[in-house]
């Protein structure tokens, strides 16, 4: 198993089936009276966040405490970050309070990368997002979360819809899938495309009807206005019409197929209110499994790699 978790692309198949396959162990831990194990006591888990988080840093946050952690939330706003002091700084008086793991979300691509090369922390890192680069841990979610509807995602087919051009959640999930053997579709106005996207293991369309019949799953992603610095679409009523999720396009999906998005949703942009809200839509599902993939990760970076190979996670509870 590998030492950090930075990219989708740093998985191999095996290292990803064995994460999902252990989250899918993890899963039933939330439905117990007493939602705690104790794989994990001892251990420090820091949440670097530098970036505004809910479901990210409260996801990390639970998964660390159900696995018996100690957590320790660190937020830039109100810290030394905003009197200046530096990421090297940050993290190596972080390491002098003994963090094991450092999750850490960074507006800069890279900085997680950073972090675990330059060697300021002796911890596994946990990239929970950097800039517009990528998103592991949403990806593992998001896969799980098809796995458990679809099966086998080898030859699946996955299409992903809307603002790839700042979504590290879509770079994350295109790494990932396919090397999970699915077949990912990518849709866009050309210029929400990034440069170089034909290099990518995808196909790529502007239209979004003809995609619709085959998918077997369908990712909607939010519109990042915050990262626009231009206009990309004439207005957002042209983007919903073009590349918005409503009922009469998710009716022409097949039966089986879901209806994803990681959140927040714009809803009446990318996705309508009464879609987002459908039985078919596993966005709330999507959060549960979150906490069950990050336990995996926190598990087997932390504890599950120095262990042996019959060691369960799944131990009496306390």
């Amino acid at each position: 198993m590998i030492k950090h978790l930075l990219s989708a692309g740093d998985l191999n198949r095996e290292d990803a089936v064995r994460i999902l396959d252990t989250a899918e162990e993890l899963l039933g831990v939330a439905s117990r009276p007493i939602k705690k194990l104790p794989t994990l006591r001892g251990r420090t888990v820091v949440n670097l966040f530098f970036e505004d988080s809910t479901r990210t840093r409260i996801s990390f946050e639970a998964a660390a405490k159900r696995l018996s952690a100690d957590v320790i939330n660190f937020s830039a706003k109100g810290s030394s970050v905003s009197k200046g002091e530096s990421l090297k700084d940050t993290a190596l008086t972080l390491q002098a309070m003994g963090a094991d793991a450092v999750v850490v979300r960074h507006h800069n691509s890279g900085a997680p990368h950073r972090l675990a090369h330059a060697k300021w922390t002796k911890g596994a890192v946990i990239n929970a997002g950097d800039g517009t680069h990528e998103h592991p841990t949403q990806a593992l979610l998001d896969a799980f979360t098809m796995r458990r509807h679809l099966g086998d995602l080898e030859g699946k087919n996955i299409t992903i819809v809307g603002d790839v051009l700042h979504s590290r959640v879509a770079r994350s999930n295109v790494l990932l899938l396919d090397t999970l053997g699915a077949n990912v579709t990518i849709v866009a106005p050309p210029t929400l495309l990034p440069v170089g996207v034909e290099k990518w293991p995808v196909e790529t369309s502007y239209d979004l009807d003809t995609s619709i019949e085959k998918a077997d799953a369908i990712m909607m992603l939010r519109v990042q206005s915050e990262r626009m610095k231009a206009s990309f679409f004439p207005s957002a009523r042209e983007y919903s019409r073009r590349y918005g999720l409503d009922t009469a396009r998710m009716n022409r999906l097949p039966d089986h197929a879901i209806v994803m998005h990681p959140g927040p949703m714009n809803r009446g942009m990318e996705i309508t209110a009464d879609v987002a809200d459908d039985a078919r839509s596993v966005i709330v599902e999507q959060v549960t499994n979150g906490v069950a993939v990050r336990m995996a990760v926190l598990y087997l970076l932390l504890g599950g790699a120095a262990q042996d190979e019959t060691f369960d996670p799944i131990e009496e509870t306390e």
